[in-house]
């Protein structure tokens, strides 16, 4: 009986051991990014979404992120940004990854900021995020997420002057570590169309 707990403690603690384990994520992504209906109501910020979807360490994902800026027509000079590129940092924020098989991963922004360059009309971008956990395979997930993007204006506001970009296009790419990683979901299949 002896030698059956200290096996069953020796088991719980290499499945622990593994769920502890600390793993590289790289991600590369693409979609838009645009003004929100959500408000997240800070003072002196705009409100602001990511939708991006993409492939990499944990699979391919979908990626919803709702955050508030600083008004990006009033950026600033920073060290944190190369000469020439204005500095527009971020107040708060938090998004969702949605992987294949249904397993959602939750993040909250800890600190984040922009680069933009009024001559090129592009921003280079820089969020960081913590894991708060998730569901599925990410429901005791930890670690941080950096992401860095470079952002395109697609549509103006004419209304302004000069007019002001309103929606984006973004590329780039996420690094970081995570923990906490269950295995990997069995896919299932989509359910039958009932009037087929």
């Amino acid at each position: 009986m002896k030698h059956i707990a200290t096996v069953a403690l020796l088991l719980n603690l290499g499945v622990a051991g593994v769920y502890a384990q600390e793993n590289a994520v790289k991600m590369t992504f693409s979609g838009t990014e645009g003004a929100s209906a959500i408000n997240l109501n800070i003072d002196g910020t705009k409100t602001a979404e990511f939708d991006f979807a993409g492939n990499g360490t944990l699979g391919r994902f979908t990626f919803r992120n709702v955050e508030a800026d600083q008004d990006p027509l009033r950026p600033q000079p920073s060290s944190l940004c190369p000469a020439g590129q204005l500095y527009s940092p971020t107040a708060a924020g938090g998004g969702v990854f949605r992987f294949h098989g249904g397993s959602l991963l939750i993040v909250k922004l800890t600190e984040g900021f922009d680069c933009i360059d009024f001559v090129a009309l592009e921003a280079h971008c820089t969020r960081i995020f913590q894991i708060t956990g998730g569901s599925g395979r990410f429901k005791d997930a930890s670690g941080m997420l950096t992401l860095t993007e470079t952002v395109l204006p697609v549509l103006f506001d004419d209304s302004t002057n000069p007019p002001s970009p309103v929606f984006f296009a973004a590329t780039g790419k996420f690094k970081g570590t995570i923990s906490g990683v269950g295995s990997e979901e069995k896919e299932q299949p989509e359910e039958q169309d009932e009037r087929q």
